[in-house]
């Protein structure tokens, strides 16, 4: 038996011995809660035309744009060290002062208050 096959093999004896395993030694004790299906915090039983707050998607909005700049801005340490690093620098400003400008505007508008 060559290497390949002893360890496919000794990879299915774990997995089939670790499922096992999880099915025999967890405790389910299902009740109406558990069983319940869970629609974003809607009871699913109610009328489906229930009043939505537009602030929960401007305030996710706010932060995958958080997380886009982080994204962009990450590679910043590394882009200094080419040959140009003026051109890294311009347009990593350039980002900032949109992202700053955005948050100034949202801020303005009222898009920040939770009322």
């Amino acid at each position: 038996m060559n290497t390949t096959t002893s360890l496919i093999i000794l990879a299915l004896i774990i997995s089939i011995t670790l499922i096992i395993l999880n099915n025999q030694l967890t405790m389910t004790k299902p009740n109406n809660d558990k069983l319940s299906p869970y629609e974003c915090g809607f009871d699913p039983l109610k009328t489906m035309r229930l009043p939505f707050s537009i602030r929960f998607f401007l305030s996710s909005n706010s932060i995958s744009t958080i997380w886009l700049s982080i994204a962009l801005l990450l590679p910043l340490p590394w882009a200094i060290q080419l040959m140009t690093p003026m051109h890294t620098l311009t347009w990593t400003i350039t980002i900032l002062l949109l992202l700053t400008f955005g948050f100034i505007y949202e801020w303005t508008q009222g898009g920040l208050e939770w009322a």
